[in-house]
């Protein structure tokens, strides 16, 4: 079984929405676009190269996808080299044809389609940024690994990674580090089912 891992940039309260630019996404009328971009120094980028080269294929939704095919193939560095030659699968329910060199829509169910693809032959699947894509995901309990890297800043209001229909699981956190500008970068790995407690003097858990 192929491993899906979700990566994505967040603010501490949650928000994946629009964090490269003013214009990525304004859904819902967002004006916080390009919250990210500050804290992206190269420690930052070293580390989203360092996952993304571990890339056997990539799962984009149709939003993402547009971003990185209008920007990746203009580029020569050693990541886009990566980003250009791997497989990319693409969900979308609007487009009807993909140009990025390597892409293919996916076709039918996008869970169904997901689950064929982890039961194929192949390594890693990556999905990066994607937010709507990676709700219908999380609500069939396909990722099996996230690697979020969490941005020292408050929006209140956005599009959130961990939205209402995501089903509950316990997680194990593989690895966590602190970089320079303050983004905290945690690996979680699936960890069973959610465990309950009672916290009062009488348990002892106090």
């Amino acid at each position: 079984m192929r491993k899906l891992m979700v990566t994505s940039f967040l603010s501490l309260d949650g928000v994946v929405q629009g964090p490269g630019g003013g214009d990525e996404d304004r859904d819902g009328d967002f004006r916080h676009g390009g919250w990210a971009v500050p804290h992206l120094d190269g420690e930052v980028v070293a580390r989203v190269a360092e996952v993304t080269f571990r890339a056997d294929a990539l799962l984009l939704g149709r939003r993402t996808y547009e971003i990185f095919a209008a920007a990746w193939p203009l580029a020569d560095d050693p990541l886009a080299v990566k980003l250009n030659g791997v497989r990319k699968h693409v969900a979308s329910r609007t487009l009807t044809s993909v140009s990025w060199q390597n892409s293919a829509l996916l076709t039918g169910d996008v869970a169904e389609a997901v689950g064929a693809l982890k039961r194929g032959e192949g390594g890693e699947i990556q999905v990066h940024g994607s937010g709507a894509l990676v709700q219908t995901l999380l609500a069939h309990d396909l990722v099996d690994e996230f690697h979020l890297l969490v941005m020292p800043v408050l929006l209140g209001s956005g599009k959130r990674l961990f939205g209402d229909g995501t089903a509950p699981a316990g997680l194990e956190l593989v690895r966590s580090e602190v970089l320079g500008t303050g983004v905290v970068v945690s690996t979680y790995a699936r960890g069973g089912a959610v465990e309950y407690g009672a916290m009062g003097p009488e348990t002892g858990n106090w």
